[in-house]
């Protein structure tokens, strides 16, 4: 008899346990390091990195609203806390906005706790400041970034950590023209720019307005970081417009309200803002690859049954023989597979998922360029193969 008990009590704490055991999965997922777009569309993100002065905030704004471009601002918690008017502004006039830590440390120096606490500090300091949230977008001071960063970054809630494929090196006093320069001399499309808001950044100023004549008169288009993360490479885009509806939008480029919905990863359809970049057609024939430890242009060339000039044309590389390891390359002539959108919710797993939409781990794991298929977090959007 009291074996049978013994027996009965493990099976439901068994039972008990496994939903709590499941959503482990979702709450340590890896972020997702981004150092450029991957559209090949001439679309750019100008980012500005806000410090502890914040001293040009108020010069840069100006310049954004007479060109009528958006931007993305990573904001710190001692510089929100330091200058809170400025950094309202920048909410009040629809910036985007990513969190750059509270004390600007090397989180590569830091533990995973310490990390943590930086991150909420800033979270909690802007959320009270603005009422709006720093997440997902998170960039890490100085650049330094390692799979410990990744992994405290992700479990914080920021689903992408990002780089910069241009660094103006603004920050050292460089003038107007050399800024203005540095970009047009390395500009490709889904480029990241990195500018900064401090005193020390004098020439950002200056730089801007010729910065974007120039960008637009090569035929570029200004969008948020987070609108880069879901302009892929798509045939066609649209600048939302004041007035526009996404009713109107869709019925001008013969598409439904719920199709745009879907390729833009939009979570209410009833609201859409003035500057934001939609897709209004399938992706073309582009295919994007994460660069993994060990990769090199030429395993990746015979992967994918083309050339290694190939891969270099279409991402305007330098140098063949050097490639970083979480670059994002483009491999032409390569179809991406038509997916479907999904939110990873509490409990999921990529089995659980693949088993729903009838597909394998390991594609899910592919297409989304999955470091740890054990762990996901919540509310990430997933592509389901068709």
């Amino acid at each position: 008899m009291s074996t049978k008990l013994v027996k009965l009590c493990v099976v439901l704490t068994l039972l008990i346990s496994f939903p709590l055991f499941s959503s482990l999965h979702v709450q340590a997922a890896s972020s997702q390091f981004v150092a450029k777009g991957t559209s090949a569309n001439k679309v750019v993100a100008l980012t500005f990195d806000d410090g502890a002065d914040g001293t040009n905030i108020e010069k840069i704004l100006s310049v954004l609203a007479d060109h009528q471009i958006t931007a993305t601002f990573f904001l710190t918690g001692s510089g929100t806390k330091a200058h809170p008017r400025a950094v309202k502004k920048i909410i009040a006039a629809g910036y985007d906005i990513g969190n750059h830590s509270y004390s600007h440390p090397d989180f590569t120096t830091l533990s995973a706790a310490q990390m943590k606490n930086e991150l909420n500090q800033t979270e909690a300091m802007i959320k009270s400041t603005t009422g709006k949230s720093s997440k997902p977008l998170f960039r890490a001071p100085f650049g330094a970034v390692n799979s410990a960063v990744l992994s405290a970054a992700g479990s914080a809630g920021f689903t992408h950590t990002i780089q910069w494929n241009i660094d103006t090196l603004d920050w050292k006093g460089t003038s107007s023209a050399a800024i203005t320069n540095k970009v047009m001399d390395h500009i490709v499309p889904g480029s990241i720019i990195l500018m900064h808001t401090g005193e020390g950044a004098s020439g950002t100023p200056g730089a801007l307005p010729t910065m974007i004549s120039k960008l637009k008169a090569k035929g570029y288009k200004f969008v948020t970081v987070r609108d880069l993360l879901f302009v892929q490479s798509a045939g066609d885009t649209y600048v939302v417009k004041p007035g526009d509806t996404l009713y109107r939008i869709a019925k001008k480029y013969g598409m439904t309200v719920q199709q745009m919905a879907e390729m833009n990863h939009l979570a209410d359809p009833s609201y859409i803002r003035a500057g934001q970049v939609l897709v209004i057609s399938e992706p073309s024939s582009i295919h994007t690859y994460t660069v993994l430890s060990g990769d090199t242009l030429y395993s990746l060339a015979r992967k994918y049954g083309v050339s290694v000039s190939s891969i270099v044309s279409a991402n305007h590389l330098a140098n063949a023989s050097y490639i970083t390891v979480g670059q994002v390359l483009v491999i032409p002539g390569q179809a991406e597979p038509h997916y479907t959108a999904y939110a990873v919710k509490a409990g999921d797993t990529l089995y659980s998922i693949a088993r729903r939409y009838n597909t394998s781990v390991s594609k899910l794991v592919q297409v989304n360029h999955i470091s740890n298929p054990d762990f996901l977090l919540m509310g990430t959007i997933l592509k389901i193969p068709q």
